[in-house]
Formats: structure tokens, sequence, C-alpha cells
């Protein structure tokens, strides 16, 4: 059995006429008869009664009609892959997002892209920066949405914009309350760094904005990020961007004077596939006309 022999089985059904049928379809009415004949041969039932009007369906003919429609509709899906892979309407796409500090826009652009390409499978991998460098490199992950400290020549890259630095502190910490933290107020703190190889960014982003900010602290190794609020909780501060949640007695102030970390979306230096081009259209067309929802405002939040 054949795809063809299917579709000249619904056709005939549909149209309830050898003649009409064979006109739809631009063959010779003979032609359909051999192949309705040679089906009704092979499932050992007959499809169709014939009379002088036409032909009506037998009750295994209804029955072969509702599965016939099925097969021809999955075959259509099945033979559109290769279209939708090529237009990235489906596939996979492998995205990596540096810890430490965030792009405030990761979220609506992920929920965006998502909801225009509901065939792309889209992993996440959140870990630091210079893990994801290494694994994009490799081959492991398609891109990925970090800080410019991870930059590479030999990868492309979209910029981002830049988000402002917020500092996290207890609300038990002497420095908890409301409107920004000066410099100055900052001064002999213990500030969390990842102080893991693979975080050196990281790391390099926070010294350049204490440098830059004449801030003389003290630089203490952090646990990772799951864990890095119980940190501040303990008396430490971290220093990151658009934090999307705090934990527990966790609040979050902007610094003054302002200082912002720009951000980049990195992939490899090759044809993109057709996942990737969409991903990497949807992320311009977000820096381009903003995120399809507004950031929400900036809070303290016990």
């Amino acid at each position: 059995m054949e795809l063809r022999h299917l579709r000249v089985f619904v056709a005939i059904a549909e149209e309830r006429s050898f003649t009409r049928a064979a006109e739809r379809l631009w063959v010779a009415q003979p032609g359909l008869s051999t192949q309705i004949r040679r089906l009704e041969a092979e499932l050992g039932v007959r499809l169709f009664v014939r009379h002088r009007r036409g032909v009506d369906l037998t009750e295994a003919g209804e029955l072969f009609l509702e599965r016939a429609r099925v097969a021809l509709v999955a075959a259509s899906v099945a033979a559109a892959t290769g279209r939708d892979l090529e237009a990235g309407l489906s596939g996979a796409l492998r995205l990596g997002l540096a810890t430490g500090a965030r792009w405030s826009h990761t979220p609506g652009l992920l929920a965006l892209f998502t909801r225009e390409r509901p065939g792309v499978e889209v992993t996440v991998v959140e870990a630091h920066g210079g893990t994801l460098w290494r694994d994009l490199r490799e081959g492991r992950l398609d891109a990925m949405l970090a800080p410019v400290t991870y930059a590479s020549g030999d990868l492309r890259s979209l910029d981002l914009g830049a988000e402002p630095w917020v500092a996290l502190v207890s609300e038990r910490h002497g420095l908890a309350g409301t409107g920004p933290l000066t410099a100055d107020m900052l001064q002999g703190e213990r500030i969390t760094v990842t102080g893991h190889r693979d975080g050196a960014g990281f790391d390099r982003a926070v010294a350049e904005l204490l440098r830059d900010l004449d801030i003389d602290a003290l630089l203490v190794r952090g646990a990772p990020e799951p864990a890095l609020h119980a940190c501040v909780s303990e008396g430490a501060i971290a220093l990151t961007t658009a934090p999307c949640a705090f934990g527990a007695g966790v609040m979050a102030r902007l610094l003054q004077p302002s200082r912002s970390l720009p951000f980049r979306l990195l992939w490899r230096d090759e044809a993109p596939s057709p996942a990737l081009g969409a991903f990497v259209q949807a992320a311009t067309s977000c820096v381009e006309h903003g995120p399809p929802a507004q950031r929400p405002k900036l809070v303290a939040v016990a």
C-alpha cells in the first residue's frame, strides 16, 4: 500500500464518483479502478458499493476513510520536516546563560522565541561563563549569553546592551535600606566573587568595577549561585545585574555613581543552524525594538 493509493481512495470517497475523482486527480479513470481493486484485495474488504450515480462507502470504507485521512496528514507533516528545519520552525537550540550577572531581557526573549518557534526544542544551560565559553567553542552549545568579558575573536557576537550593577545585601546588614549605595559606603566591605577558574571573567568584572569606583573592599570566595543568597545572608555583599529573584531576607540596592555591565550573545563563527539563526534574529529584534514585556522596576524585597 502506497500513499498514492490512499490519495486515490480519499478522492473517490469525497467525490462519490470515479469519474469526478479522475478529473480531480488528472488521471485516467481505468487507472483508478485498477488501484482500488488492488487496495480492496490487499485489505480483504470492499470499500465501495457501485451504482448508476457513482459509489457509496461500505462500513469498512467509512472506517478506512478516517484512517486514510489521518495517514495522509501525518505523511504531509513528515514531508515538511526538511522545510521546517530550513525555516527554523523546528530543530534544537542549546543556549548557555552565564551565572553571576544577568541580562534583564533574557526571560522575555526566551518566552518570545518559544512562542514563535514552538517546534524548536530549547535547552538552557546555566554555568560559569568560562564553562559555557569552552562548551560553545567545542560544539556542545549553539550560543551563549554572557557579559562581554567572555567575548572572543573567533566567535560571532551580538551586542545586547548594558545592565546597571546592583548590590545584594541582607536586611540585617548595616547597609540595608532604600535608595542607592554610594561608593564610600562599600569601603572595607566583604564582596563575594566566584573564586572559580571558569568564573574568572565575572570576578574580573567585579574587580574592575570596584577599581573604577575607587572602592577598597575585601574579596571573598562565595558559594555557587544557587547558594549565593546564603553568603549574603551571612553578611557578605554580592554585586550583580538584573537579579530576577531574591532569597528571603535579601534586598537589592543600586550603586551611585551608576555603572553598567554590557552583555553579548555569542555563537561560533560558522554558518548557524536555522534554529540558531532564528534565535539571533529574535535577539536582534529584542535589541532594536525592545523586549515583548517591560522589565519590572527594581525594588527592595525583604
